[in-house]
């Protein structure tokens, strides 16, 4: 074989790996329960105003391109965009349908998505209007979008939710409800859908999803995963539990490349505490008592979604 003929059998292949690296493109998408403001949480010490610039922080650093949230009130919303002018919103309070009551929204970064389409429906058997479904003890809200990638034009679905807690029925009719809406409004199109369902892996709900023909849970199919602990943590760093109660849900269309759930923490000076010098670290090395704390009573869940340009 000559030298030419080598050269072909060699470039081709790279070409081809070339072309197939260019369509690859890359979103990072995440699930985060922010945990609403209350009086409760703040006299225990972790209320929002010092949560909030953490959280935020964190969504910054780990580059959360699209995100659902969970828990989210007006104020808090309103928190959250002015320390993150990168990002926009949909949702509404699940309430009234205007501000009232928790939201479910949607995060996007501005120039990276334009937003298609947009809407929202109730987890109940009126769909229209805000009302509590089957046997929950509160209103519950999905928020949805299109999206479309400016740079490829790629065109995808983002459903966003929060279930009840304590309605066993509501759960599983909200699954089935949800990927009811999916069929009649997405056709083949990709689609993503965030929350918190209050059902950890284990349970009928989260199966109807899972076993959907429709969607499939990041975490089965990620191709790296980092799972140190299950999703909600009581505000407690020092817990751990195999339950995943937020999950990540995808369509084909998407491949799950990495998949996380962040433990980060941050620190709060204890009063009085003492300064530790040892002769294991530099002298100028001094390490004083701190409590380690948890920006909400979930952790978030990150996933890095690649699709087909």
């Amino acid at each position: 074989m000559n030298r030419s003929i080598k050269r072909v059998f060699i470039i081709i292949p790279l070409f081809f790996i070339c072309i197939s690296a260019i369509n690859a493109q890359k979103i990072n998408v995440a699930s985060y329960n922010i945990r609403y403001e209350n009086n409760g949480d703040k006299e225990k010490g972790n209320g929002w105003e010092q949560r909030c610039p953490v959280i935020c922080q964190l969504i910054r650093f780990h580059d959360f391109d699209i995100f659902g949230a969970q828990e989210v009130l007006n104020n808090q919303l309103g928190d959250m965009l002015e320390k993150l002018p990168e990002y926009s919103y949909i949702g509404v309070g699940r309430d009234d349908g205007k501000t009232a009551g928790e939201y479910a929204p949607i995060f996007y970064k501005k120039e990276m998505f334009n937003m298609l389409k947009t809407g929202q429906f109730w987890l109940s058997e009126n769909t229209d209007y805000p009302n509590k479904g089957w046997d929950a003890v509160l209103p519950r809200i999905c928020t949805w979008g299109q999206f479309e990638d400016k740079t490829t034009g790629f065109k995808f679905w983002f459903f966003n939710l929060h279930m009840d807690h304590v309605g066993v029925e509501a759960r599983r009719h909200s699954a089935s409800l949800v990927l009811d809406k999916i069929r009649e409004m997405c056709g083949e199109d990709a689609v993503i859908l965030t929350g918190d369902f209050n059902v950890d892996q284990t349970h009928k709900s989260y199966e109807i999803l899972n076993d959907s023909g429709i969607l499939r849970d990041s975490y089965l199919t990620a191709k790296i995963n980092y799972s140190p602990n299950g999703t909600f943590n009581a505000f407690n760093p020092n817990l751990f539990t195999e339950s995943r109660i937020d999950h990540i849900f995808i369509s084909q269309g998407f491949t799950a490349e990495r998949y996380g759930i962040l433990t980060d923490t941050y620190r709060e000076k204890k009063e009085n505490s003492e300064t530790i010098h040892s002769g294991n670290f530099p002298k100028e090395v001094s390490l004083q008592g701190y409590t380690a704390r948890t920006p909400s009573d979930h952790f978030p869940v990150k996933v890095e979604l690649s699709f087909e340009k």
